[in-house]
């Protein structure tokens, strides 16, 4: 996510959601803008397809701790004037930081810092994509700073399940639609037969240096606008550029056992990367359908079974579901309403390999009516029951007394 975006885009107006908003409420609204922007459900909108992307590119920020720790410190300090000050203040962009031949702010020539090199010192960015030089802050000496090659966005999708699909795993296709890499020319900018060249000004770097006494400061190649490389003979579908915007088909593996909301990560499937760069991922946020016998809880599987009271009473055998073949589980004589029971290695699968197990819980069914039969039995066997079983509750209420 280019930092710069940080600035200029408000991520939370995208979502419709408050500064203070959970991530509950985020995803929550992600996931209704998503459905509703959705191009393939607005096929005669021609902003639809624009909206979503805005929308996913919010979600991707916001939806990261991390990403919207960053996103918000960086929102903080511009709205307050931190990158702003006057010429006056030592500050930056608006009064600038000027070198000369006294030292700092001591006149002469000047030179501007650019925003995303304030921005690189605050976050750490990692070396230059193209010369590989490491990136520091404002002040991290002679640095280069050339457009160069850039890595493509992240992108998101969700993908629903039925919840047999979330236990076996599956292979599916995702469609996703962004930038890509140019299916006339594979990304490389040039039209089919020709190839790109070496840029002569800058020697492939993708810019060039100016040395101003302590400091150095490097800017995009002119000639090649940061590329590295110069093309004489531009692709006719992109350009120029290596990337067009287009339908992909992606196959995708879901691993067995996979939970609801779980986000899956694709390497090198998002969009493509600018001037050759590496494509970003793509991440699969997953929706299991409910099931109409199993739940969930961690790695195992629970079911609830009813059993009648002689049942309970007498104890019996009983043959329960599984994910494969039933098997046949216990029921020892006496057993309460709400106890469990545990079938080892028969819940879901666990991404490192085995089962969770599955829990079983008995209630006992009471029967709303009963037949001349029925009543009569219960009746005699209530003659027989021990009429201590609320003793401690009759003990108690007669001390109150």
């Amino acid at each position: 996510m280019a930092q710069r975006d940080y600035i200029e885009k408000d991520y939370y107006a995208t979502l419709g959601v408050s500064k203070d908003a959970t991530q509950a409420e985020i995803s929550k609204a992600y996931r209704k803008l998503a459905r509703e922007l959705h191009p393939d459900a607005r096929p005669d909108d021609p902003q639809a397809e624009t909206r979503f992307k805005e929308v996913s590119e919010a979600h991707s920020v916001l939806s990261n701790p991390e990403k919207r720790k960053e996103y918000d410190e960086v929102r903080e300090m511009v709205g307050s004037g931190a990158f702003f000050q006057g010429a006056g203040g030592g500050g930056f962009p608006g009064g600038g930081f000027r070198q000369g031949p006294g030292g700092f702010g001591a006149g002469g020539g000047s030179q501007v810092f650019d925003i995303n090199d304030l921005l690189g010192g605050l976050f750490g960015q990692q070396g230059d994509a193209q010369t590989g030089a490491p990136r520091g802050g404002a002040f991290a000496g002679r640095r280069q700073r050339g457009a160069g090659p850039q890595r493509g966005r992240d992108v998101e999708t969700d993908l629903s399940l039925s919840f047999a699909d979330a236990m076996a795993g599956v292979t599916t296709t995702l469609r996703v639609t962004g930038q890509a890499s140019c299916s006339t020319c594979f990304g490389s900018g040039a039209k089919p037969g020709t190839s790109p060249t070496t840029c002569p000004t800058c020697g492939g770097r993708g810019s060039i240096s100016r040395d101003q006494g302590l400091f150095g400061f490097s800017e995009p190649c002119p000639a090649c606008g940061g590329r590295g490389q110069q093309i004489s003979d531009p692709c006719p579908t992109c350009r120029g550029s290596g990337v067009e915007q287009r339908v992909r088909d992606i196959r995708a593996r879901i691993p067995a056992g996979v939970r609801d909301g779980a986000r899956i990560r694709l390497k090198g499937k998002g969009e493509a990367g600018a001037n050759g760069g590496p494509a970003g991922d793509l991440y699969v946020r997953v929706h299991v359908e409910e099931d109409p016998l199993f739940g969930r809880s961690g790695d195992n599987l629970t079911l609830r079974v009813p059993i009648t009271f002689s049942e309970a009473a007498l104890g019996t055998k009983l043959r329960v579901p599984t994910l494969e073949e039933p098997v046949t589980l216990k029921i020892p004589a006496g057993t309460e309403s709400g106890r469990t029971f545990r079938v080892k290695g028969r819940g879901a699968p666990k991404p490192g390999g085995g089962h969770g197990d599955l829990l079983v819980t008995v209630d006992v069914a009471v029967p709303r009516k009963l037949n001349r039969t029925q009543r009569k039995l219960l009746e005699e066997f209530a003659e027989t029951e021990e009429p201590s079983i609320r003793e401690h509750l009759e003990t108690a209420m007669g001390k109150g007394a």
